[in-house]
């Protein structure tokens, strides 16, 4: 691999790398919502979003799941 392509790859590492910590912080925050909401007093119309929301967070690696509420600073909620 040349000079170029190593540069060009880690531009690339780099940019992936802080999507990811993006997307985390879109996650842990989610997760809070959910773990800080009572379905009982959600509007009808947001019960399938929440419950498709909860299913897709449940479905996450623990670590994964941590590391989002770490981006966030929220503390641990149960899955």
């Amino acid at each position: 691999m040349n000079q170029q392509e190593t540069e060009f790859l880690s531009q690339e590492i780099e940019l992936l790398m802080a999507e990811r910590q993006r997307l985390l912080k879109v996650v842990g925050a989610a997760a809070a919502l959910v773990a800080n909401t009572n379905a009982g007093e959600l509007p009808e119309e947001a019960i399938d979003a929440a419950e498709l929301l909860s299913e897709l967070l449940n479905s996450l690696p623990e670590e994964t799941l941590q590391d989002a509420l770490e981006s966030v600073h929220a503390e641990s909620v149960a899955a």
